[in-house]
């Protein structure tokens, strides 16, 4: 079995509103807006200019994130600063980590030489290989992290990475542009 949970960008016209979390089966739920103006999203947090919505995220996020016998590799993009406002989605992530199932994740590059803090543990995670994401590297990079990512899968299912960042390790961290 393959976990993903995956950040879609809400579009309206050509302007980004927001963004989605989304299963691999197809199933999704608000993360952040700048369209939500109900009572309850004024105590939401912000990023910018979009409003987080944690309850949705952590509904459809953290049950994907369970360990199970049967699961074969997390896909996990991203662990930024939106998905880091939920306080159950770090721990839920550092279980992934521990568990010695692949992970293939996203993580943001550091701006202004300031990281988030949870993003920087999973940076430092033992094992992990960064990867920084170009356009002009992007198609070798996919290639090494596919064969890392078959090689750890055959030999011992044990994977990590994380957007603009890929983590291995039996973990590895890749990184955007």
């Amino acid at each position: 079995m393959l976990i993903v949970s995956e950040i879609g960008e809400i579009r309206e016209r050509s302007e980004r509103v927001g963004f989605e979390v989304v299963t691999l089966d197809g199933r999704t739920a608000p993360l952040a807006s700048t369209t939500t103006s109900g009572p309850e999203s004024l105590r939401w947090p912000t990023v910018g200019k979009y409003k987080v919505d944690v309850a949705s995220f952590e509904s459809l996020a953290l049950p994907e994130l369970q360990v199970r016998e049967d699961t074969d590799l997390f896909i996990i993009d991203e662990v930024g600063r939106m998905e880091l406002y939920s306080s159950s989605f770090f721990p839920a992530v550092l279980n992934v980590l521990e568990s010695h199932i692949p992970v293939l994740a996203s993580i943001p590059i550091p701006k202004f030489g300031r990281d988030i803090p949870g993003v920087a543990r999973l940076r430092n995670h033992p094992g992990a290989t960064i990867f920084t994401l170009s356009q002009s590297n992007r198609d070798a990079v996919k290639e090494e992290v596919y064969s890392i990512l078959v090689d750890k899968i055959i030999r011992c299912t044990s994977f990590a990475m994380v957007e603009n960042d890929l983590a291995v390790s039996c973990i590895s961290l890749v990184s955007k542009y």
